[in-house]
């Protein structure tokens, strides 16, 4: 189909003025960035990926990630990471918070983005991002709680006290869930962030964009900067260069084929990484019995026993 060019103002004011009808114009197509340390940057390669909405028609430019940016991410996350876990667990609760108003601000942007992208009915889309938003308010209200079910008092025998105690891993690498795109990335990356890790994100490829809108909503809440970096490319491309470096602490991995989830399983060995590798049905995820379990904290803390003299 021929492409008209674009008129000038000056054009389109003549135009008006004499009652013909506009030219058509050319719409202004988003190039869709990554999150990393706080700001939205293109790949330092300069490559992106075409993705198209769930229709086939319209289609867009994803940034597609190199190595040198997920070092980048893991980087701005390690920054992030002393500052995020000293901050007291009410603050985080009430920047989790936060989270859940600017989700729920942009509820009609979201459902729209679910619809468009993945061909998500209207009715579904509706309801994933209310349990999203659900979801961010459950995750801010266990920021100050979870501490109490882990700890403990040890019984000792000697004069001395023996307390274990919960502290946030490091970095956690993510690998996202496909289905549900908007309320998986929510239920995955907030226990993380809850329990004062930092994050580095590898979106879904089936729909990369709902998760650079959900970085949009960190951005504009009171998220610090590098405690989420958002990266976008291909799994099999981008997820060994996490699983290989050695300042990445955790790797939680969701729907990953079998040959793929080994060779990141070893890598992540080299190191003495902890890799959690799941899978759950995507209804399962709207479960909020299930999905907003402390359990979903307790692969991201280690349990330090602390010895202390009576009497000192």
């Amino acid at each position: 189909m021929p492409i008209e060019r674009r008129t000038r103002p000056a054009d389109r004011r003549k135009q008006a003025a004499s009652g013909a009808a506009p030219a058509a114009r050319l719409a202004v197509k988003k190039t869709w960035k990554m999150y990393v340390g706080g700001a939205f940057v293109r790949s330092e390669s300069g490559r992106t990926t075409e993705v198209r909405d769930a229709d086939g028609h319209e289609t867009h430019n994803v940034a597609r990630a190199s190595r040198k940016d997920g070092r980048d991410a893991v980087s701005a996350a390690l920054a992030a990471f002393p500052r995020w876990s000293a901050t007291t667990a009410y603050l985080r609760g009430q920047v989790l918070y936060r989270v859940a108003e600017v989700l729920e601000s942009r509820a009609t942007e979201l459902e729209a983005g679910l619809v468009r992208a993945l061909g998500v009915a209207p009715g579904d889309a509706r309801r994933e991002v209310a349990a999203s938003v659900d979801r961010a308010v459950s995750w801010a209200g266990w920021t100050d709680k979870f501490q109490s079910l882990f700890a403990s008092a040890n019984p000792v025998a000697g004069p001395h006290f023996g307390f274990t105690v919960p502290e946030p891993i490091g970095v956690v690498a993510i690998v996202a869930p496909s289905r549900p795109s908007l309320l998986g990335l929510v239920s995955t990356v907030l226990p993380v962030i809850a329990a004062g890790n930092a994050a580095v994100v590898l979106a879904s490829e089936a729909d990369p964009r709902t998760a650079v809108t959900l970085a949009e909503v960190f951005a504009t809440s009171d998220v610090p900067g590098g405690v989420v970096n958002v990266l976008t490319g291909p799994v099999g491309e981008v997820a060994p260069h996490l699983a290989r470096h050695l300042e990445v602490d955790a790797l939680d991995l969701w729907g990953i084929d079998a040959p793929l989830a080994r060779t990141l399983e070893e890598d992540a060995a080299g190191g003495v990484k902890r890799v959690r590798r799941r899978a759950i049905a995507a209804e399962a995820w709207f479960d909020d019995e299930r999905a907003t379990s402390p359990s979903w904290i307790e692969p991201w803390v280690e349990l330090k026993t602390i010895w202390h003299p009576v009497g000192v």
